[in-house]
């Protein structure tokens, strides 16, 4: 009786491994995400020190958009067995809940723990740029590029932070880089969007010009192209293009004030007064406008305010 009573004691560790080990496998092989999280919820239940199975919970959460979840589980490992790969991923949950202070930290020990964990790096530059701790998302940058020179989107992001420190000329020099590596739609139209904040239209115009070539389907573009043609006195190529955006989206309020704008300089003030008022019912404002500042939330107010107050002036005269 001893004896039996011995191997049933010995056994049943056994058994519960294996049953952990069959769930675990069971788990990895779905891809329904509630189902994974079940399954390994039971994995845990039978395994509580289990480090991969939370890992791997933690992971089908984020991709559930659990991301609180997936944090305990990360921090659960952590506390167990710090690794790059916890801290990493724990950052891009927090990442996600925008609680980049929390996840500036976990992404810097991250690479702390492995200084070849390129992807740490460019996650914890792109969170210093959120921010705003640009000379240190600069000097992030400057290291990722360092060992993979060929990614554009690391030359984008780096002259993002340039320009945000006013050093335009080595912006410039970022966004051209880009262009060269990869000439994208999107990088010319980065370069464009550059080019606007610094008033130098012409050259934003042609990028964009450039962008729409490559892809049609970008009604950004469309409206940047739109609004350097207005600041370069060409209003039937902006009415062109804002009417374009229009088809994207009948509601672009931003688009019915170029419009406004546009056909208010072209003297046909029946269009202007017609897309003005298109536009104020969009925004809901009332028939009295008392102060440009009803207009906060539009590009125009925010980035072109005092071509756009001259603008206002005129058209609540209609």
């Amino acid at each position: 009786m001893k004896k039996l009573l011995f191997t049933l004691w010995i056994a049943l560790p056994l058994l519960t491994f294996g049953q952990a080990s069959k769930l675990y496998r069971q788990a990895l092989r779905s891809s329904d995400l509630s189902e994974r999280i079940s399954l390994l919820n039971e994995v845990i239940k039978l395994e509580p020190k289990n480090l991969d199975a939370y890992f791997q919970r933690a992971l089908a959460k984020n991709n559930s958009e659990d991301f609180y979840g997936a944090i305990v589980d990360y921090s659960k490992i952590i506390a167990e067995q710090p690794d790059a790969d916890s801290y990493y991923n724990r950052g891009n949950s927090r990442y996600s809940v925008k609680d980049y202070a929390e996840a500036k930290e976990d992404y810097a020990k991250a690479y702390l723990l492995d200084d070849s964990f390129i992807d740490a790096l460019y996650s914890l530059a792109c969170v210093r740029l959120d921010l705003e701790e640009y000379d240190k998302a600069i000097k992030d940058f400057d290291k990722v590029i360092k060992k993979i020179p060929g990614q554009p989107k690391t030359y984008i992001l780096r002259a993002t932070a340039y320009k945000a420190l006013e050093n335009y000329q080595k912006a410039f020099n970022d966004y051209s880089t880009a262009i060269l590596i990869e000439a994208s739609p999107e990088n010319f139209y980065e370069r464009g969007v550059f080019f606007m904040d610094v008033t130098r239209y012409q050259e934003a115009h042609n990028d964009f010009t450039k962008s729409i070539i490559l892809d049609d389907n970008n009604p950004f573009a469309y409206f940047y192209r739109g609004a350097s043609s207005l600041f370069l006195k060409k209003d039937a190529n902006s009415v062109t293009d804002f009417e374009k955006v229009l088809k994207f989206d009948s509601n672009d309020f931003d688009a019915h004030l170029g419009l406004a704008m546009a056909y208010l300089n072209l003297n046909d003030k029946v269009k202007a007064k017609y897309h003005f008022n298109k536009a104020n019912n969009i925004l809901n404002l009332g028939a009295n406008i008392s102060s440009i500042e009803a207009y906060s939330d539009t590009y125009w107010f925010q980035h072109q305010y005092f071509f756009f107050n001259k603008a206002i002036t005129e058209l609540v005269k209609l």
